[in-house]
């Protein structure tokens, strides 16, 4: 890609972040461009679908998340390694209002520009709570489906004006549900010392 090319993405990438950050991934892909100072034609040529932006947008956010879940996989103890990750992806989940739903339907769509990436971050999602599983820690009775739809439900809650303030008590609370006792006794004998 041309120098100038990739400055001209690289800035409509900007300019959707923060138009996808402020009003959600349903905003206008006409917007995005008036505020880039292009012609909606200009940014179809880089992006030619709604999915293909986010796509581009998300990309290092899901190799970032991926990459944290092989760091802490090795580096920390199963319900912590879990734990840990899953509060950064609730956490990056809240960044992009309304991502969590079209990385639900992307996530089925094979033909959908998120599938690949948002297929990744639920296996690595899943290998943590297996780890966790196999050492005891977590319940045996949900899969990374399972893990990938509390993600959705948690970011949900962030993105309500009214239930955002009880955000963090309720992730700890689904944290809780998610980890057995022994688990939840491990990570208590950690955080007081023991």
């Amino acid at each position: 890609m041309r120098a100038d090319a990739r400055k001209n993405r690289d800035h409509l990438l900007a300019v959707a972040g923060a138009a996808i950050a402020e009003q959600g991934v349903d905003v206008s892909l006409r917007d995005i461009a008036r505020r880039a100072g292009v012609g909606l034609a200009t940014l179809l040529r880089h992006f030619p679908t709604r999915e293909a932006l986010l796509e581009a947008l998300l990309h290092t956010s899901f190799e970032e998340l991926t990459a944290k879940a092989d760091r802490v996989e090795t580096s920390g103890s199963p319900e912590d390694a879990l734990v840990s990750w899953l509060r950064d992806c609730v956490g990056w989940t809240t960044e992009y209002r309304g991502v969590t739903v079209l990385m639900a339907a992307a996530i089925e769509d094979t033909e959908s520009a998120l599938h690949a990436s948002c297929v990744t971050l639920r296996a690595a999602g899943t290998r943590l709570l297996t780890r966790a599983q196999a050492a005891g820690s977590a319940r045996t009775d949900i899969d990374g489906t399972d893990l990938f739809a509390l993600i959705a439900a948690l970011a949900w809650l962030g993105d309500q004006p009214s239930l955002a303030p009880r955000a963090d008590h309720l992730f700890d609370v689904v944290a809780s549900a998610i980890l057995t006792s022994e688990g939840l006794d491990r990570r208590t004998d950690v955080s007081h010392g023991r």
